[in-house]
């Protein structure tokens, strides 16, 4: 035997040995989806992603909640109504421009979302101003240029200020309500809710179950986490929100 077929023998035997090796060990990658789980919150959207873990629906009475009726105007003196979302997966806030504290930190947040996903015209925001005798549309413009909120989609939205409290505490369970402080005057949950594409509320599931209902909105991915070791979960969402693009 010369010496060329000693060398496609050896040859032969190291893809033998790769194969018995590590073959078996991608497949089990690939059937435990770990090869591109790592890979589904890149920019846009993938149109292939599937998730065995469907987000759950928030249910009151045994019923999924959906979002409720609602009229508000927004930074553009457009009407906008629940219908203006429909087929859209959207996330929804509860602020005020003139909020020193929260605010600022929720919708810069936010705009890292909005940049996610900026090519999808399926995806948008409903920011609902709880100073709406403040707000007034083009303050509310004014407030979209200076966070750089571009996506058409995103309306901040200003109205009669019973039914924007009734939206948030009811219609939501997100709080919003007024204080004794002369410096700030309102307190309102940090918190973002998700909405799919026909207008229910959904959320992940935690550890023991149950739907989690919101997404912390405060803490940013680059903090991960806050002084009080509460983990962000805006890496969470952008998850979430991507899942349901894809329902």
């Amino acid at each position: 035997m010369n010496k060329n077929n000693y060398s496609y023998i050896g040859i032969a035997f190291i893809i033998l040995l790769f194969g018995i090796i590590f073959i078996p060990k991608i497949v089990n990658r690939v059937k435990n989806d770990d090869v591109t789980r790592n890979d589904r919150i890149s920019l846009g959207q993938d149109n292939n992603f599937e998730d065995k873990e469907a987000l759950a629906f928030i249910e009151i009475n045994g019923k999924p909640k959906k979002v409720p009726a609602f009229s508000f105007t927004n930074q553009d003196g457009k009407t906008i109504t629940q219908d203006d979302y429909k087929g859209k997966v959207y996330v929804v806030e509860f602020f005020f421009t003139t909020c020193p504290t929260i605010c600022p930190r929720m919708n810069r947040n936010l705009v890292d979302i909005q940049n996610v996903f900026k090519t999808n015209s399926d995806f948008g925001v409903a920011s609902f101003s709880i100073t709406p005798e403040l707000d007034a549309p083009e303050i509310l413009k004014a407030y979209a240029n200076k966070y750089g909120i571009t996506n058409p989609n995103w309306n901040l939205m200003t109205g009669d200020e019973t039914e924007i409290y009734k939206l948030a505490n009811v219609g939501f369970n997100i709080f919003v309500g007024k204080v004794d402080d002369e410096e700030i005057g309102f307190e309102h949950s940090g918190d973002f809710a998700l909405i799919d594409k026909n207008g229910f509320i959904r959320s992940r599931l935690d550890g023991f179950g149950n739907p989690k209902i919101f997404y912390k909105g405060i803490i940013s991915e680059q903090e991960k986490m806050d002084e009080d070791g509460n983990e962000q979960e805006i890496t969470m969402l952008k998850e979430d929100v991507k899942k349901l693009l894809n329902e």
